[in-house]
């Protein structure tokens, strides 16, 4: 990828005359034309036009996201678009009467749901602050190409057109063969191209517009989910990969880290870098995370010289210094603002600010997973992915399910609560390779999960051990809800720096995003998340909850369930069943939701642990390290064998119930399990 950042310099006529590397190449230069320059304004309009959109879409009661729903709700004759049943056929003309009044009344129950006062003011705050958002970023661009005057009326007046599915061009610049078929695909289905002419440009100038706009958009001084997910959008529209855009990203941080702390010479700023060299974790109560050591925090910086420094850093990709520092703004001379783009002065947490919660959440954390072979300023990127694991088998269990996520994210695991996440995990595994879970899913099967969870009809032997997990799943599942809270005003404070996150979690780590996210709607808190992909979450699904959770996302959410997941269902029988289960159902009528069935991967709740990878792999997850994924392929399946071993082994010293299994295991066995359970947790 590299050599193609050099060949696009040499396209452009980079010479090795200082002269010439200091005026260098420019978007003006690139786009030679009035008529070019005023295609990317144009661009930019349009596809900011679709962003707004999808706010607009996840408030639209008619814009369920199920396309089978659509037909019988856009028109008030609904008859006319269905298909009529013969008059003969009374019987089936009464069933699709029924059908299309069931539509009308939910119509009317989510124009009900969207009318509310408070959903209204969260969609008002959504368009506002993503209004504010675009017209800075029509007038920055239109102040380079033409006039942010013109840039701002195209903007207000954009008319996008999508590319026609037989035209959608072959995305340029994927190196790993392997991932093309999951990701590309899905890069094309997310974010649908725009048709342009300048994707008939040669392709080494489409990678100057798009590294181009990268630069003017870090030129806002800061780089938030819109802003991203704005650039994914000019990536498909202008026929490249996802992996130019990573690219970059990844060398324009390390440009922007390097040009910052060589300038660092002054002698107080060098021993503060030292102090703070271990603030490599974001941790509750300190002043300052990551990114001090690099940047220096007096922000003494001699301005012209950083820009010339990051101009010479980045010019090397293509552009001239004197156009990369322009494009960049602030941003080239200020080491306070490069600081605070990494995260270097954010996440002041303060003591008094997180009194209210440290009295419920222990042992609050960003633990950083290093990618092998890098230091730890090479380890910058300008994304950040947070990992959350919902139950442990072992401290390292922290961190080893997010070390598939690959090398363009900054990559953290969130550590909570250690000693109820193993407690419940040693509670989990005791109760799944038990004789008592064996007998009674053979009986839960018999009902499905849906039966026996709505009518409370589980067997009496698992009922008979039900403390042993519901004490420890208690405990967890309400520190759960504390973390969620604190890691939204852990982003609220940019303990990320001016930087998108992505959230991934399973089980209860599922839970802690899902309330994260619920908290940043209640904050009015937009632009922070560029994703999220909640596994086996236990929470409701009701679209009220999921559209609040929609409208402070700006990339994808996915939620990641298993009907075969009896022991969630067994977990969540005491709760609000009413609004469904999320780890169990799809979410409903929200348009942006993506629900993706992994119960072929997911016989069983603790099988998340290893199914991660994988799941992330089959929804065509951006950033994966696949050779990780093969590794955790291969332990799933190893993990599923052993839980299988365990409970034939459990059952044959247990002797089987005289009536059809319903009584499962007696107080022997259930004493046994009590006795595992309890020994596991001395040697955790």
């Amino acid at each position: 990828m590299s050599s193609m950042f050099e060949k696009a310099s040499t396209f452009l006529g980079g010479g090795n005359e200082e002269a010439k590397k200091q005026e260098g190449e420019s978007l003006t230069t690139v786009l030679e034309t009035a008529e070019d320059r005023s295609s990317l304004t144009i661009l930019v309009s349009d596809v900011t036009e679709l962003m707004r959109r999808q706010i607009l879409d996840a408030f639209d009661p008619k814009e369920t996201g199920t396309e089978d729903q659509i037909p019988a709700l856009n028109n008030g004759n609904d008859e006319t678009n269905v298909e009529k049943p013969s008059a003969s056929d009374k019987e089936r003309n009464g069933e699709m009467h029924k059908i299309i009044e069931k539509q009308k009344a939910d119509l009317a129950k989510r124009e009900k749901e969207v009318g509310e006062e408070k959903m209204v003011a969260l969609k008002t705050s959504a368009l506002e602050f993503f209004d504010d958002w675009r017209d800075s970023v029509a007038i920055r661009v239109g102040e380079v190409v033409n006039s942010g005057r013109t840039a701002k009326n195209q903007s207000n007046h954009a008319k996008p057109e999508l590319t026609k599915p037989n035209d959608q061009p072959v995305l340029e610049g994927i190196e790993a063969e392997e991932q093309k078929d999951s990701f590309s695909d899905a890069l094309l289905k997310l974010y649908p191209p725009v048709e342009t002419a300048l994707r008939k440009l040669a392709k080494e100038k489409r990678i100057l517009i798009l590294h181009s706009m990268l630069l003017l958009l870090l030129g806002l001084e800061h780089y938030n989910a819109h802003s991203r997910t704005l650039l994914l959008y000019l990536t498909t529209s202008l026929g490249l990969s996802a992996t130019v855009l990573s690219e970059d990203e990844q060398k324009v941080a390390r440009g922007l880290l390097t040009a910052a702390e060589k300038m660092s010479a002054d002698e107080e700023t060098k021993k503060r870098a030292e102090e703070n060299a271990t603030a490599r974790k974001w941790k509750m109560g300190v002043a300052g995370v990551a990114g001090a050591a690099l940047i220096g925090i007096t922000g003494g910086l001699a301005a012209p010289l950083l820009a010339s420094g990051v101009g010479t850093v980045l010019g090397g990709i293509g552009l001239g210094a004197t156009a990369t520092a322009g494009y960049l703004g602030a941003l080239a001379g200020s080491g306070v603002v490069v600081g605070g783009l990494f995260g270097a002065y954010g996440a002041k947490m303060t003591s008094k600010a997180m009194e209210q919660y440290t009295r419920d959440v222990e042992d609050f954390a960003f633990v950083p997973i290093p990618k092998p072979g890098e230091s730890e300023s090479d380890a910058r990127r300008l994304r950040v992915a947070i990992g959350i694991s919902g139950w442990l088998g072992d401290k390292d269990e922290v961190v080893k399910p997010w070390k598939c996520i690959g090398h363009f994210q900054e990559t953290f695991a969130l550590r909570f609560e250690l000693e109820a996440l193993m407690n419940l995990g040693n509670a989990l595994t005791t109760l799944v390779t038990s004789a008592a879970w064996s007998y009674a899913k053979s009986e839960i099967i018999k009902r499905t999960v849906f039966a026996a969870l709505t009518a409370g009809l589980w067997p009496l032997g698992l009922l008979k051990a039900s403390h042993i997990i519901d004490n420890p799943w208690s405990i967890a599942n309400q520190r759960a809800q504390k973390a969620g809270e604190v890691l939204a005003d852990a982003l609220i404070n940019k303990a990320q720096g001016e930087r998108p996150v992505t959230l991934i979690g399973y089980s209860l780590g599922a839970k802690v995003i899902y309330v994260c996210l619920q908290q940043l709607a209640e904050r009015k808190a937009f632009g922070l998340i560029e994703n999220v992909v909640l596994l086996g979450a236990p929470t409701p699904c009701n679209s009220a909850d999921w559209r609040r959770v929609r409208s402070v996302v700006t990339g994808r959410v996915v939620n990641a369930y298993s009907t075969n997941d009896y022991i969630l269902a067994f977990l969540y029988r005491s709760s609000s069943i009413q609004f469904g289960v999320a780890g169990l159902n799809p979410v409903l009528n929200v348009k942006g939701v993506e629900n993706v069935d992994v119960g072929d991967l997911v016989k069983g709740h603790t099988l998340y642990r290893h199914a991660t990878a994988p799941i992330l792999k089959r929804i065509g997850f951006e950033d994966i390290d696949l050779q990780e994924i093969e590794r955790e392929e291969k332990r799933l399946a190893e993990q599923e064998k052993k839980e299988e071993e365990e409970r034939q082994a459990a059952e044959g010293d247990t002797k089987k119930p005289d009536v059809g299994g319903e009584q499962g295991v007696g107080d022997e066995e259930v004493h046994s399990m009590e006795q595992e359970f309890e020994q596991k947790n001395k040697l955790t």
